[in-house]
């Protein structure tokens, strides 16, 4: 889906002038950046540097560094989400064995496909987010998709009860079908097709209701591709463009907000020589301000890297991969990412043997909200290369990356078959589904490990865990920041936990609960045996609410946080 275009050879060589001229523009924009000043402290203890965000010369195929692993603040702050164990920012010391784990596709897939006549136009047929969104409403109770109907032609909407079967209503937008915006009501200018990639984003924190909703779509329009942004109070009915990028983006440029520091995050399609499909930085407090500015103040940012998965096929295996898209959103403590790792073959040669470029998707995940870490280059939502599989090519994320639904997590993500009609079509929607915290676990067999974590402060009163060890034995014990056992809650005086669950309260038996420790540096130290531990986090109340974020959403919530703690498990 790299191009909005059939097959033509005049058209594809008229786009690589573009391209190259849009590389050329966007040089001498990052030469140009003065980059402001921060020194910023963030939620969990982390300072910023004192230039923001930061700048690099070039791309390349070395690894991201990350400099709050190379030196995590003095004492880490807690108070918002659950701790997950994808990385070593929260442990200093361990004997456990971190493993990394990735969901498993829903046996009913697709959940979504192109049987409706607006989604199966003469080139190709489509039902799917291009990164579009799927949310949880919780004013309406209802799940959401918004997903692009017919390839590159329209965006329709359906919705769900529980996120697996899905109905696509009739709306008053375009009489009859599920389309909320359509090329047929665009200017001619847009050459028949109105949108590319797109980004839908439910804001829970806009004062305004008829911006509750908003969409990024990238547009066609003379000579270059633009950003425009609409907003609507239900996801149906949008406004036009009330900002359009004033300088060009690339056609596969998406958007995100980082609710941790109250930022939208533009990340802007580009290409760079030795690196290929890679992306740009730019942020903006404002939505509309920064649609209107996307690349001012812009920097390098994303691209793939030495270490990303090669086409296993041995006729494209020399291929280097390449970063096709990156969504992002806000998952309790941390940022996480979604990476579409393009390994080939080229455009050309998908439409000459009428086959799909391979693209999957890999994880990340951020605690500044700039730098990635990227731990486990396991394809982690995955294509299907046998015949009539709705996945064989191109598996790429959904905005909004995942929901929270009771103790899983879904997935949402386009795939596309082979076909009899246009090579770069055939678009339907999956869903892949993992425990909830599931990206990792710290593991132990029936030899006992401990765990401990470098010095934390809070404010909460009760300790949660997610943890999977019904043949096991799990015990936490507290200790000062000089690692001293605090009376009432060492190893000895710890209930021990037996079981799975992903809201399991530590109890102490000497009665005492954290508010004696509250706001003080303190450590956890974990001892596990025949089991897996995936986090930790302090409650206000015994209910388990983390106050972390809950990604795009779920039955539950009443909002973008984790405020009901097991009510949400009802």
């Amino acid at each position: 889906m790299g191009s909005c275009y059939k097959w033509d050879k005049s058209v594809t060589e008229s786009r690589l002038v573009g391209i190259v001229a849009w590389i050329i523009a966007w040089a001498f924009i990052v030469a140009g950046i003065q980059a402001p000043v921060a020194g910023e402290t963030l939620y969990n203890g982390i300072t910023l540097g004192d230039k923001w965000p930061p700048q690099a010369e070039k791309l390349t195929r070395q690894p991201m560094p990350v400099p709050y692993l190379e030196s995590p603040p003095e004492v880490i702050l807690i108070d918002v989400g659950r701790q997950l164990f994808v990385d070593d920012f929260l442990i200093e010391h361990t004997t456990l064995k971190r493993r990394y784990h990735r969901p498993q596709y829903h046996p009913d897939n697709p959940i979504l496909k192109p049987d409706k006549p607006w989604e199966r136009g003469d080139s190709a047929r489509a039902a799917a987010p291009f990164s579009d969104g799927v949310f949880y409403d919780p004013k309406e109770k209802l799940f959401k998709m918004w997903y692009m109907g017919g390839y590159i032609a329209s965006t329709c909407l359906a919705v769900s009860r529980d996120g697996i079967r899905w109905e696509k209503p009739s709306f008053d937008v375009r009489d009859g079908t599920n389309e909320v915006l359509s090329h047929r009501d665009v200017e001619p200018a847009s050459g028949g097709r109105y949108r590319d990639s797109s980004t839908v984003w439910l804001d829970h924190e806009d004062p305004h209701p008829q911006h509750r909703y908003k969409m990024f779509v990238t547009t066609p329009i003379p000579q270059r591709w633009s950003l425009a942004l609409r907003c609507s109070e239900d996801g149906i009915h949008w406004s036009e463009p009330v900002a359009t990028s004033a300088t060009r983006v690339g056609d596969r440029t998406t958007v995100h907000y980082n609710p941790f520091r109250k930022k939208w995050v533009f990340g802007l399609r580009i290409g760079q020589s030795g690196v290929g499909r890679s992306r740009a930085y730019f942020e903006h407090s404002d939505a509309i301000a920064g649609t209107k500015q996307t690349a001012k103040g812009a920097v390098l940012w994303l691209c793939a890297d030495h270490l990303d998965p090669h086409h296993p096929d041995p006729k494209y295996n020399n291929i280097e991969p390449q970063l096709y898209n990156h969504d992002a959103v806000a998952y309790e403590s941390l940022m996480l990412g979604l990476f579409s790792i393009w390994q080939g073959p080229p455009n050309s040669e998908c439409a000459r043997l009428k086959i799909q470029k391979r693209n999957e998707v890999l994880v990340g995940f951020s605690r500044d909200g700039f730098h990635w870490h990227r731990p486990d280059r396991t394809r982690f939502l995955t294509v299907n290369p046998t015949e009539g599989a709705w996945n064989w090519g191109n598996v790429q994320s959904a905005g909004g990356c995942c929901l929270v639904v009771r103790d899983k997590l879904y997935f949402y993500v386009s795939g596309q078959m082979l076909g009899d009609r246009f090579w770069d079509g055939n678009c339907n929607t999956g869903l892949a589904i993992m425990r909830r915290d599931g990206f990792a676990s710290m593991d132990a067999g029936e030899e006992p490990g401990t765990l401990t974590t470098r010095p934390v402060r809070f404010k909460g009163k009760y300790l949660f865990v997610n943890v999977d060890n019904p043949n096991g034995q799990l015990r936490v014990e507290v200790l000062t920041k000089d690692k001293k056992p605090i009376e009432g809650l060492s190893i000895e005086n710890c209930n021990p936990i037996s079981r799975d669950s992903t809201i399991q309260q530590v109890i102490w038996n000497s009665g005492k609960d954290l508010s004696s420790v509250a706001g003080k540096p303190v450590r956890f130290k974990f001892r596990l045996k025949n089991g897996r531990l995936y986090s930790f986090w302090i409650s206000p109340d015994k209910s388990g609410a983390s106050y972390g974020y809950v990604a795009a959403g779920g039955p539950g919530f009443t909002g973008p946080r984790d405020t009901v703690g097991k009510t949400a498990y009802k």
